[in-house]
């Protein structure tokens, strides 16, 4: 890998194989006599998708439902394998794709924190001196000790982006989660973000809130039907964006 970047994605194609359709018997018998081989079927996720992130850098992800995104940061998250292309990341990922994903219902919010912690790559004794902080920063003291089926998504995603943020990760990707979030966290989530980007972690953010774009990131990234249309400024990528949104009404 190059230099310092923190991701460098040269590239990167992803297809999904279709498992709805059944190859026939006949097919697959002359298929066979033949040396004939049907081709692979399945949807293209990314179509050659190629960009570079910088340590501190805040980079948007943006486009339709459908678009590529969430695969994307999936990838970054090294969930996903391309299917050709390279994406590389310097350091320590932290995926904040769906902050209830690794909570247990019947586990009280103090449990699930340590569990998630230690899921996340911190050692045992790093979860143990940060619990107190990742309970503060969430404002969770009057439920920590409930269980998580008790929680609204609110208190949920408070706890798991406290989780994350104490984390101190070097590549920190966000998928919507914010927007279950009420005003006056997003300011602290915001203020986090920001002093860890100061840190040097770099951030991937997805989201169809395009406000919470402009506020946290400075470049954006608009894909559509997996292909990478506009690399560049954030308010410069929004306007071609939402002119293309307008024109598509």
């Amino acid at each position: 890998m190059a230099g310092e970047l923190a991701i460098q994605a040269r590239g990167v194609w992803k297809r999904y194989m279709s498992l709805t359709r059944a190859r026939s018997l006949k097919t697959a018998v002359v298929g066979r006599l033949t040396g004939r081989r049907a081709a692979a079927e399945g949807a293209w996720a990314l179509q050659d998708v190629t960009f570079d992130v910088a340590p501190g850098e805040a980079v948007a992800v943006i486009g339709p439902n459908g678009s590529g995104k969430t695969t994307l940061l999936g990838i970054i998250a090294r969930v996903l394998r391309p299917t050709r292309g390279e994406a590389h990341v310097r350091g320590r990922v932290c995926a904040l794709l769906e902050a209830t994903i690794a909570f247990h219902p019947d586990l009280t919010g103090y449990e699930n924190a340590l569990l998630q912690a230690l899921a996340l790559g911190m050692t045992r004794k790093e979860a143990l001196v940060r619990l107190d902080d990742i309970v503060a920063f969430a404002d969770a003291d009057s439920y920590i000790e409930a269980p998580v089926r008790t929680y609204s998504r609110g208190q949920a995603t408070r706890l798991g982006f406290s989780v994350a943020a104490h984390l101190y990760p070097d590549v920190f990707l966000i998928d919507e989660v914010l927007a279950a979030l009420d005003q006056e966290f997003h300011q602290a989530c915001y203020q986090r973000i920001r002093q860890m980007r100061r840190d040097g972690c770099a951030l991937v953010f997805v989201s169809h809130v395009l406000e919470q774009v402009r506020e946290l990131c400075e470049r954006a990234l608009w894909l559509d039907e997996g292909r990478l249309v506009m690399d560049g400024p954030v308010q410069d990528v929004l306007a071609r964006y939402q002119a293309h949104a307008a024109g598509q009404r």
